[in-house]
């Protein structure tokens, strides 16, 4: 049997570039082991630095017909996980008990879907094979319970009287003010009483072993949202716009908050960049065209991605099944989770925590 060669089994990896990130496996450390046997079968264990559940199956699949072209070659077995990391927040703030990453989804004003983003981040982080948490820090319009489906009334467990158990929702751990009062309370507070029930909420959470938590900001540029930037540390921020130019102004006010206090903006993504039509299916940009990439190009950001203006991702989020678990193979979905993938992509890039808890791994794809 002819020798297999160490050297055109690398060259064939090679091949294989990283959509995400735009390097080849070894470039970025993914390949942990490439090895031969007497019988020719290769084995090659592989580790992306993301959740990255949904491409794990057709880059099997690419290297494993790499890989048979070279001679000697009788058999491929490649195996693909994800190893993720814990990374820096800002300013070396204390990392946030069983979180190794928070990401901050924001928007200029309200009304742009930002919460709907916020949901489906989180439910497509998951889907991509990453243990993720989401926490409403939107005290005086709290919506995630209700877009999670969370029975109205349902309160969660508490620990020594003073620490929440989060609840859990389609598999992601969660809380909110909306679980501590009644939807009928309104929040009449001033502003440290609404930051000061923020941090106690994140804090005194008994969050488990979270790869990701999402904070679904309250809208604007306020005290909350000062209080987080210098308190949590927040290792990303998600901005949330429509095509709308007073949207696109506001979410501009955004990115440069967060560029203050030393958070990187992972990217943008443009809600209802089109409408289509629920009978015909024809589209049309109603807020204008283009506005999410002018912001990502002017502030040397990434445009995530695009989600159309469509009623169904309405009612899927309304009726608390949002897109992501409601139909997980819809082009939103799909859209959805190509957005999760570019926001774990980023986040690899970024210094390490290496006082953060230990990365998971997970094993994708045998």
């Amino acid at each position: 049997m002819a020798q297999i060669s160490q050297h055109a089994l690398e060259t064939a990896v090679k091949q294989y570039r990283d959509p995400y990130l735009g390097k080849d496996l070894y470039e970025l450390g993914a390949v942990k082991s490439l090895t031969t046997d007497d019988s020719g079968r290769v084995t090659v264990m592989i580790e992306l630095p993301y959740p990255s559940k949904g491409i794990a199956g057709a880059l099997k699949e690419l290297l494993t017909n790499a890989l048979d072209d070279v001679e000697g070659v009788e058999s491929v077995d490649v195996h693909v996980g994800q190893r993720i990391h814990s990374h820096k927040g800002q300013k070396d703030i204390q990392s946030v008990p069983g979180v190794k990453n928070i990401i901050a989804v924001a928007s200029g004003k309200g009304g742009v879907g930002k919460s709907t983003t916020a949901v489906n981040l989180a439910l497509a982080l998951q889907a991509e094979g990453a243990r993720v948490g989401i926490l409403d820090a939107d005290i005086y319009g709290p919506s995630i319970g209700m877009m999670l489906g969370v029975p109205e009334g349902k309160r969660p467990e508490t620990r020594e009287n003073k620490y929440f158990i989060p609840m859990e929702a389609h598999g992601l751990q969660a809380n909110s003010m909306a679980f501590v009062v009644t939807d009928k309370t309104p929040m009449v507070w001033r502003g440290p009483m609404v930051s000061g029930a923020v941090m106690q909420l994140l804090q005194q959470t008994l969050w488990n072993e979270l790869d990701y938590l999402i904070i679904d900001m309250p809208p604007g540029t306020g005290d909350i949202q000062l209080t987080i930037a210098q308190k949590v540390p927040v290792t990303g921020a998600v901005i949330v716009t429509t095509p709308q130019d007073i949207a696109l102004l506001d979410g501009k006010k955004g990115i440069e908050m967060f560029r203050k206090v030393e958070i990187p903006v992972l990217g943008v993504v443009e809600n209802m960049s089109v409408h289509i039509c629920s009978n015909c299916g024809h589209e049309e940009p109603l807020f204008g065209h283009g506005g999410g990439e002018r912001i990502a190009e002017e502030y040397d950001t990434t445009l995530l991605g695009q989600l159309p203006l469509h009623m169904t991702i309405r009612e899927q989020t309304d009726g608390g099944k949002p897109s992501v678990v409601a139909e997980p193979d819809s082009e939103v979905a799909r859209r959805y989770k190509d957005i999760a993938r570019r926001v774990g992509a980023e986040l690899s890039t970024r210094e390490r925590n290496l006082t953060g808890s230990i990365s998971s791994v997970s094993v994708t794809e045998h």
